[in-house]
């Protein structure tokens, strides 16, 4: 009898276990995990409810939402992409619903759902698991004859020191923005539905809902950039210019919106009459920050130069970010197992056969929305179809 040893029980971890299972019934499966508890981060993501994939419907390149290994996930997914993960996962009893942001949920929006249905499994299937067992070494495993590597990300390198392969360097990914003013974060709660967040002289921008909290801003607009982002943000210490549009329009619409507030409401004090209905707090915070006392004014008194240094607040308002904080439901890291140390189809070692790697121990990371646990599904699929291969 052929024996695999599964080193993490998260979500890749279950996910190769099941369907590998399901593959080859005859194969004994163990699932070795360190901590106490297995599907920990399935059973807290999207705040208990885990937005386990997405319907992808509004991602026109795989690069806007996977910064690290789209390529070879473009490839991964013809065999099995996020509409086979949300078969699969309604065969095995759980209902799902899409959003009209295009995540996917549990119909009971409870992350248990998900975990007790990989539970079920597990112990239908006869699949051994492990818990508060640390695996330092694969030589240790010489029992199996095949080793799935699914412990996650590692926030520093030296965690994957022990799997003697190609690193790229861990960093964080997914995070929260420290800004340090002490006037913004007065504003904390106040949420703009559709805002983008930039890092200037570069590419890099996101748009959303933007949040602002008791330490800086967070919500899917600054947790987006943070991706990708995420490199240059580690270079530099976390700390690099941002710049936020409050509005999401360009600024022709914004020097249109203004102008014709002007037009409209002359006589209005400028505290009293919002651009795009934008937040009163926000408004107020954002108008004394450009005109000082001249906020107090009416529309029809500010100089044309006023005007124009409002559209530019509007638009590129400029801030400094002093740090990062980890937002806990969707933190993940960027960087792990060197893509070009696996086999882009099988995802079997090139430095040591039999030995396979899925999930987010591989240089592969995506933005907020359900695409992480996609690219768990998918790798976790992808390394099952290819032991099962190897058994028929």
């Amino acid at each position: 009898m052929k024996r695999t040893a599964i080193i993490g029980g998260g979500a890749a971890g279950f996910f190769a276990a099941v369907n590998l299972k399901e593959m080859v019934p005859a194969m004994q499966v163990s699932i070795f995990e360190r901590s106490d508890r297995v599907l920990r981060k399935v059973e807290i993501s999207g705040g208990g409810r885990c937005n386990c994939t997405n319907s992808f419907r509004d991602v026109g390149d795989l690069s806007q939402v996977y910064p690290r290994g789209h390529r070879l996930l473009k490839r991964l997914f013809k065999a099995f992409g996020p509409a086979d993960a949300y078969r699969w996962f309604e065969h095995h009893g759980v209902e799902l619903t899409t959003q009209a942001d295009q995540c996917v949920f549990p119909r009971s929006q409870d992350s248990h759902t998900i975990v007790n249905m990989f539970l079920s499994e597990a112990s239908r299937h006869g699949i051994d698991i492990r818990t508060g067992t640390k695996v330092n070494s694969l030589d240790s495993l010489t029992d199996f004859d095949y080793i799935v590597v699914t412990t996650g990300g590692s926030p520093r390198a030296d965690g994957l020191q022990w799997l003697a392969h190609p690193i790229e360097p861990p960093v964080p990914s997914l995070f929260t923005f420290e800004i340090a003013d002490s006037a913004l974060q007065s504003l904390m709660g106040t949420v703009v539905d559709t805002a983008v967040a930039f890092i200037p002289g570069t590419k890099m921008r996101a748009d959303g809902p933007l949040l602002v909290t008791h330490w800086g801003m967070s919500g899917p607009a600054i947790l987006r950039l943070s991706s990708y982002a995420a490199r240059l943000l580690a270079e530099n210490g976390y700390r690099q210019p941002l710049s936020i549009n409050w509005t999401g329009r360009n600024e022709r619409d914004v020097q249109a919106e203004v102008m014709g507030i002007v037009a409209r409401h002359p006589q209005k004090q400028v505290a009293t009459v919002r651009p795009f209905a934008l937040p009163a707090r926000l408004w107020g915070y954002l108008s004394q920050k450009c005109l000082g006392a001249r906020a107090d004014c009416r529309w029809q008194e500010l100089s044309q130069k006023e005007l124009n240094r409002l559209v530019n607040l509007l638009v590129n308002d400029s801030y400094q970010i002093a740090g990062w904080a980890p937002f806990k439901d969707e933190f993940v890291t960027c960087g792990g197992i060197a893509l070009s140390s696996v086999s882009p189809t099988t995802l079997e070692s090139r430095l040591r056969p039999r030995l396979f790697f899925a999930g987010e121990v591989l240089d592969i990371d995506g933005v907020t929305g359900g695409f992480n646990f996609q690219a768990a599904w998918t790798t976790a699929h992808t390394v099952a179809t290819a032991i099962s291969g190897h058994n028929l």
